[in-house]
């Protein structure tokens, strides 16, 4: 007997372009320009150029396996230079604008990358990087002019090097296992290291996204993608909104208030995705203005906890469902998203995870708690596109048995929602017991006159370390008093911070989470 078989289909990248371009060619990817004006194009001509790029790449020397590095914003070309990459085998490296010189060298010079693309107006750092990393002998220039200034390599403008390529390349003639992406942790809590993505990871993640209690994305929404795509593959959204069909809107490097509104009006977006800081200035814009942004329906939040507060103030001004999530660069990134519709939405419920990945809690030492339903331990997770081993590393990242600690403390509900409760390397030592930040930071910032809260540990001479309060006010008419009464009967007594520090501006992680990094360097020290 000879059983029947089915085709071999590799799982590579490119056919979510090659898909987008033949069933849905007029579909748009709109680009947002300074002053207001937008960029328009198809998938089918997004596509063709893509492929006259990797044409062009292999001119300069780019063979499959090769790493090349984008400093670049969320706009159309970027995600040409994305799709001209990955579909010739190459890997790309994003790298994060709003990291130094001296960071983004040392993570070009693990990665080895010799040709880098650059968005126009990020050429300066682009140099100082280049200047550090002589093995980089190409800079090709997009969305804008090329400084030809005492330049640290050659330096041209990709645009009109488009279609000039001597020969053609093919696309995903390669093994799906191959790598696809480089991208570096954000660093909040400790050094960056390199995650590895592959071509079937993110395409068994993007399926996974795309289902109807995950991100839903239809062929007629039009997506607002201002998470970024120089983190975490833009939370896959490049890949997930082509597969749909959908409109594809990109800010460029405008993410103020002002400019989304002006784009979401434009583009008839429906659907938005941004950390929370993000929607806060959006919010604070329309409540200054009186606008209303009628096509909005869904946005998705996640990379930061949600204060209650804030999700009201959302879904209230903006007429929006907001749906929270939880992620990490190591998933790439989604683990957990809140479904759609979901009638008992909760700011500090992460939703359940898709088919795909697989959550574990346990204790202190790994052991896996014998109740894994409403019990707090540490989250593990396992799962297609989870890492397994950091870049350059020789050792796994994961346990015997296929486990990634996250470093998340979390319990999961009843219903299999899962809660993230803290940090494990948040956690402040006092007087020999555990106080968790994030049970503080989450009664604080539920009142509607904060903004954004965090709680650090600052050094104490008697007790090791006491919690320290810090917030971003949109109403200063609250006492320090009032800040912390909430805290009474729902904390211990003595987990109730010793004081309060407000900051006109909380200070970001190239990512949008709030940098504690930063916060204990400047405040926790007696």
């Amino acid at each position: 007997m000879i059983d029947g078989s089915m085709q071999d289909y590799p799982l590579t990248l490119d056919k979510f372009l090659h898909h987008a371009a033949k069933w849905h060619p007029n579909a748009e990817v709109i680009t947002a320009r300074d002053g207001g004006a937008v960029d328009r194009i198809g998938y089918a001509a997004l596509k063709d150029r893509a492929q006259a790029i990797s044409a062009l790449l292999a001119d300069f020397g780019v063979a499959r396996g090769h790493r090349v590095a984008t400093l670049a914003w969320n706009s159309q070309a970027h995600v040409e230079s994305w799709y001209a990459i990955m579909g010739m085998g190459a890997v790309c490296h994003t790298l994060n604008p709003r990291l130094t010189a001296t960071q983004l060298a040392e993570m070009v010079g693990q990665s080895q990358a010799r040709l880098l693309i650059v968005s126009a107006d990020l050429q300066p750092l682009a140099h100082e990087v280049v200047a550090r990393v002589p093995g980089v002998a190409q800079i090709l220039v997009i969305d804008g002019a090329p400084d030809l200034r005492d330049p640290p390599c050659t330096v041209a403008a990709l645009e009109p090097l488009i279609g000039s390529a001597s020969g053609d390349v093919a696309w995903g003639d390669f093994p799906e296992t191959a790598p696809s992406g480089l991208c570096f942790t954000s660093g909040t809590t400790g050094a960056p290291k390199g995650v590895t993505y592959t071509h079937r990871s993110s395409f068994l993640h993007t399926l996974r996204c795309l289902q109807a209690d995950v991100m839903a994305i239809r062929s007629t929404d039009s997506v607002l993608v201002v998470v970024p795509m120089f983190h975490a593959n833009a939370w896959g959204l490049p890949f997930a909104i082509p597969a749909a069909g959908a409109r594809l809107v990109l800010p460029g490097r405008h993410n103020d208030g002002a400019s989304l509104a002006r784009l979401i009006a434009e583009a008839q977006v429906t659907v938005g995705v941004a950390v929370p800081t993000v929607w806060l200035g959006l919010v604070e814009h329309l409540e200054a203005t009186g606008e209303t942004l009628p096509s909005l329906e869904r946005i998705i939040v996640g990379g930061t906890p949600l204060a209650p507060a804030l999700m009201e103030r959302i879904e209230t001004r903006l007429g929006v469902t907001v749906q929270t999530s939880w992620g990490m660069t190591e998933l790439s990134p989604s683990g957990t998203l809140a479904p759609p519709h979901d009638p008992a939405r909760d700011a500090a419920v992460s939703g359940r995870p898709a088919i795909g990945v697989d959550l574990r809690i346990t204790d202190a030492d790994g052991n896996p708690l014998p109740q894994q339903r409403e019990h707090e331990g540490h989250l593990w997770v396992r799962g297609a596109a989870v890492i397994d081993r950091y870049f350059g590393q020789d050792e796994s990242a994961t346990d015997a048995d296929g486990w990634f600690a996250t470093g998340d403390l979390a319990r999961i509900d009843a219903a299999g929602n899962l809660i993230i409760t803290g940090r494990a390397k948040d956690l402040i030592k006092s007087g020999g017991e555990w106080i968790n930040p994030a049970e503080i930071e989450a009664v604080v910032g539920a009142l509607p006159q904060v903004s954004l809260a965090a709680v650090i540990g600052r050094s104490d001479p008697k007790w090791g370390e006491r919690p320290l309060l810090l917030v971003e006010m949109q109403d200063d008419g609250l006492s320090d008093a009032d800040l912390l009464a909430p805290l009474r009967g729902k904390v211990a007594s003595w987990w109730i911070p010793d004081a309060v520090i407000r900051l006109d501006a909380m200070p970001l992680a190239p990512t949008g989470k709030i940098d504690k990094n930063s916060l204990r360097t400047q405040y926790g020290s007696a």
